[in-house]
């Protein structure tokens, strides 16, 4: 059996978004930024044990995978919540997910003939 090959806006896309998602910080990022969005660093920061360093280099990760976007205000980036990589990924686990249920019917109806 050979696996289907990663494409461009296809699992490989996903996998970016499951593995900027698998860090706590990261999560804790994108919660606040959906709570309240657009935030700057230094708001993100604020009331962190995080150096605002540690906070940017976060926001990047989440940027790289499409689930926030800078944008320039004078001396600072704003950063907002973009929802699409989420409902993209919602999307292909749902079409897993359908894939396993299939499979689970075709091996119940194997085991019960």
């Amino acid at each position: 059996m050979s696996l289907p090959q990663p494409s461009r806006g296809g699992t490989g896309e996903h996998a970016q978004v499951f593995a900027a998602l698998g860090d706590e910080t990261r999560l804790l990022l994108v919660s606040a930024l959906v709570a309240h969005s657009p935030r700057s660093i230094s708001q993100l920061a604020h009331g962190s044990r995080l150096t605002r360093q540690a906070i940017t280099k976060h926001l990047r990760v989440l940027e790289a995978a499409g689930i926030v976007a800078s944008l320039r205000v004078g001396r600072e980036s704003q950063f907002q919540f973009r929802p699409e990589p989420l409902k993209d990924v919602q999307s292909y686990l749902a079409h897993v997910s359908g894939q396993w249920d299939e499979a689970l019917a075709r091996l119940k109806a194997f085991v019960e003939d």
